[in-house]
């Protein structure tokens, strides 16, 4: 009698532990396509593989049901372009409806809290990719108009506000969800081939606070191990490259520049020495500086008081454009300086400077301690170097 009361509470436990385990997704999919199959793909190390299928009956609906120790990335698909991005978790009961050509588009889901949440993201990427696309076609529209150069500066112009609103929601949606394995994938989203919303160098510090979350709470999930090797490679890199410019090699005192200002007074670089400084070479026609101004001012208001200063060198080729880029990136704290020269500008080969954005970070005595720092790696780079003053 006590054997079959053990016996029967073994059975019981199983079947409880397997029924935790067991996921269920409840589809249907409008405006179906007659005996067609859908297919669910589980995310592994290096690729996708396709774990179960099944038939989608006449009235639209199908189901799956899975058994899952861990959460894991599954896609829903029709085929490999139609096909919706999904977070599974043990237990779960999901229900999805999708029209049928466009399942990265739900009308509706329940019971995945993680793919709700990427849906989300979804929403606001889908918004900015129609907003760049928009533009585009204004592009397109004033190609041949005289009034071209005036309508690139406001199609660039808002272009950056519409990437750094996009960039700016990825990461406060990545502090919301940081725990969840949804964080990592958004630090890969693009909108547009290679045009990623956060950048590996620049954002530098959102994949590291992402891999230190996620490397803690599944260190086994093989697509969170990727996430932490390239990481560590990324710090490696960074670390690398702060004196990897020749001319940054043994601390060499940064070469005197004397150019005009906005106000047509001579500006030199040597006029601040005392402060930490940024040599930042830029113009307004270049859509990455644009895209880089915003983290600048960030760093200027950040640690200006500390003894931070930022002399900007633009690139531009009429001072028009140029006075007009530090307007509208409200830029106007800071030292600039111009002989709107283009690539024929004075500072080009006295810095070597082959593409823009471009910087040097140098010390009190004008030596340059570091180059070519991005958004994050910036503000990583003056609390070390401030940090230190600080402390002497």
């Amino acid at each position: 009698m006590k054997n079959d009361l053990l016996m029967f509470l073994i059975v019981g436990i199983v079947a409880l532990s397997c029924k935790s385990n067991n996921i269920e997704i409840n589809g249907k999919l409008i405006n179906p396509t007659k005996k067609e199959y859908i297919y669910l793909d589980e995310l592994q190390p290096d690729k996708l593989v396709t774990v179960d299928s099944a038939m989608v009956s006449e009235d639209g609906t199908f189901t799956f049901s899975r058994n899952i120790e861990n959460p894991s990335f599954y896609l829903l698909k029709t085929d490999e372009t139609n096909f919706l991005t999904m977070l599974l978790e043990p237990g779960q009961n999901i229900k999805i409806s999708a029209y049928r050509d466009s399942l990265n588009y739900p009308v509706n889901i329940s019971g995945s809290k993680g793919t709700i949440k990427m849906n989300d993201y979804n929403i606001e990427l889908r918004k900015t990719i129609s907003q760049l696309t928009s533009l585009r076609e204004v592009y397109l529209q004033n190609l041949a108009t005289p009034d071209m150069p005036v309508v690139m500066d406001r199609l660039d112009s808002l272009a950056n506000i519409y990437l750094n609103n996009l960039n700016a929601f990825t990461k406060k949606y990545i502090d919301e969800n940081l725990t969840s394995l949804i964080s990592m994938v958004a630090l890969y989203q693009q909108v547009a081939p290679n045009e990623y919303v956060l950048h590996p160098e620049k954002d530098l510090k959102y994949f590291v606070k992402v891999d230190s979350a996620l490397f803690l709470k599944y260190p086994e999930y093989e697509p969170v191990k990727s996430l932490h090797e390239q990481v560590q490679s990324l710090v490696a890199d960074f670390k690398g490259k702060e004196l990897s410019s020749p001319a940054a090699e043994g601390g060499a005192i940064a070469p005197e520049i004397s150019l005009p200002g906005p106000r047509g007074d001579t500006i030199k670089l040597s006029s601040t020495r005392g402060k930490v400084v940024l040599l930042d070479f830029w113009a307004s026609w270049c859509a990455p500086c644009r895209r880089e101004n915003p983290s600048l001012v960030k760093a200027y208001e950040m640690y200006h008081g500390k003894g931070f200063e930022i002399f900007q060198v633009s690139l531009d080729k009429t001072r028009e454009a140029w006075l007009k880029g530090i307007e509208d990136d409200h830029l106007e704290k800071w030292l600039h300086v111009s002989d709107v020269k283009y690539w024929n500008s004075i500072v080009v080969p006295l810095y070597s400077i082959e593409s823009i954005p471009a910087n040097f970070l140098l010390d009190k005595d004008g030596r340059i301690i570091a180059s070519n720092l991005r958004g994050d790696m910036l503000q990583v780079k003056l609390e070390e170097v401030l940090g230190m003053e600080a402390i002497k």
